[in-house]
């Protein structure tokens, strides 16, 4: 018999022995697991707002979002992902916005109120499900978000509206490619900052893609859309 807690905002499930199906190493640096393989999880539910560890805006419009358990967050990896989970009362696409550190299994997703309940009945708290990665519902081309703070000499640049997982970015620098360092809030950051003038960026999906985009001059807080968006697998 399993038990379960209720903290603020948020249900907690007992350890529960899913296993993950080809994901490889759990660690910020390993393999994602790859799109369409099926693995057995957990859902549980949230107060979500669109907003979380991954440094998303709030999306009140949108609350088809989860939050992902913190050994499958990797460090940020897995910030704007998009899961298919199949419950027993309907199958829904969530997109990953946020880490839940108060689930420590593998597989367990929570997810936001209103999407708990398109696909399992509230009042069980936590159900077991399947789920598995699949292309996101992401019209128009990649943006690229200035953090709060960026300027020429730190600079902090965030992907979104990805169809893909992104795996890394790369910034044109004295004349070679230099992959950012991925924080865990889901910004890529140069510490020593990326000068003024156009910036010119590549953005590696977790299939192999690459996109290239040339970006105007930080501007903090500002969103800039990129030329193209990457194909569906």
């Amino acid at each position: 018999m399993h038990t379960e807690r209720l903290v603020p905002g948020r249900w907690l499930a007992a350890p529960l022995l899913f296993l993950l199906a080809g994901c490889g190493d759990t660690s910020s640096g390993g393999p994602l697991l790859p799109l369409g393989d099926y693995q057995s999880g957990l859902i549980t539910f949230y107060d979500a707002t669109g907003a979380g560890n991954c440094s998303f805006d709030a999306s009140p419009n949108d609350l088809d979002v989860a939050a992902i358990n913190i050994g499958q967050y990797r460090n940020s990896a897995m910030c704007g992902a998009c899961a298919e989970v199949e419950g027993p009362l309907g199958t829904l696409r969530v997109r990953i916005v946020d880490s839940c550190p108060d689930c420590p299994t593998s597989g367990h997703l929570d997810l936001s109120r209103s999407a708990f309940a398109k696909i399992a009945n509230p009042v069980d708290g936590r159900v077991p499900v399947r789920w598995r990665l699949v292309t996101c519902n992401t019209p128009g081309p990649l943006r690229y978000h200035f953090k709060d703070g960026s300027n020429p000499w730190w600079t902090a640049i965030q992907v979104r509206n990805h169809l893909l997982p992104v795996v890394k970015l790369e910034a044109w620098k004295n004349g070679a490619w230099v992959s950012l360092p991925r924080e865990s809030y889901n910004y890529f950051v140069d510490a020593k900052g990326l000068g003024s003038g156009e910036i010119k960026v590549r953005v590696t999906s977790m299939d192999g893609q690459t996109q290239e985009d040339i970006l105007p001059g930080v501007s903090a807080g500002k969103t800039v859309d990129g030329k193209a968006q990457f194909r569906a697998p």
